[in-house]
């Protein structure tokens, strides 16, 4: 099992400081929020994107990819019903493939509920449409980064869109692409029709990515969610990815919930019969 945190966890560390840190405790990989480094992917220069991908490496830790893609910006929207709305988020989109390819990452984690909300006096299916459009163009980016998408369900009230595995599956089978893929997140698995086990179970077979976290928006182990029956369906499913960490709720510290989290989730997993 490959084990990663999100960067947003160690809110005013500098991204030398977070590597070493998380690299001596044993997690291998780090997931970056793009508002971390700055307001636009686009103000992140070349050369700083080599200097995170060094300094990550340095540590012995692997940048793994982006995700909160459209969080904290304006004018872009996956499902908006204006052509240049769509295009210009898409082309967004794109550079941030190239952000992550740059920064040695594998992939994209698509939440982001408020970029993709359904417009007022459009429904669903209109949604749906928009956001095919949206993500078609996306395509030939990823193509070139080799870089994959991956669709992240989130459930009300945070998102009105893509609100479960099955609807996540709907559009990346409307996408027919095999760089699209599918993410699922622990809190937002509470919210499916299925025990979370039973989510990845059903749906593992489009599995990229795992968030870890506990469904009270702590991390790991700082909850009531028993994650052995979740490493059980991982470990059913021959789930080979990242599990990441993703927290909300950042008390006590950024030092205690990396610590304890992977602590509990090597427990856990060592109980199924799970290494790393």
């Amino acid at each position: 099992m490959r084990y990663a945190i999100c960067n947003e966890t160690f809110e005013g560390w500098d991204h030398e400081r977070i590597c070493r840190f998380v690299a001596e405790l044993g997690y291998t990989g780090l997931e970056i929020a793009p508002f971390t480094l700055a307001s636009r992917i686009t103000e992140v220069s070349a050369e700083r994107r080599s200097e995170l991908r060094r300094q990550a490496e340095a540590a012995g830790v692997r940048i793994v990819g982006l995700h909160w893609l459209l969080a904290k910006t304006e004018r872009f929207h996956l499902t908006s019903p204006d052509r240049e709305v769509r295009r210009r988020t898409a082309d967004y989109l794109a550079e941030l493939a190239r952000c992550a390819r740059d920064l040695g990452g594998e992939l994209l984690v698509l939440g982001s509920p408020a970029q993709r909300r359904i417009p007022a006096s459009y429904g669903r299916e209109q949604a749906f449409d928009f956001a095919l459009d949206t993500l078609r163009q996306l395509l030939p980016a990823l193509e070139a980064t080799g870089i994959y998408l991956c669709l992240e369900p989130l459930a009300p009230p945070e998102a009105d869109f893509i609100l479960n595995a099955a609807e996540a599956t709907e559009l990346l089978d409307a996408l027919q692409h095999p760089l699209c893929a599918l993410h699922l997140d622990v809190k937002a698995m509470a919210a499916e029709p299925l025990p979370t086990p039973e989510v990845i179970r059903r749906y593992g077979y489009r599995l990229k990515h795992f968030h870890a976290n506990d469904v009270n928006r702590r991390g790991p182990g700082f909850g009531e969610t028993d994650f052995v029956p979740i490493f059980e369906a991982l470990r059913d499913i021959g789930y080979d990815g990242w599990v990441s960490i993703e927290v909300f709720d950042y008390s006590p510290d950024p030092e205690t919930i990396a610590r304890n989290s992977l602590a509990y989730l090597r427990k856990c997993a060592a109980r199924v019969g799970l290494a790393g």
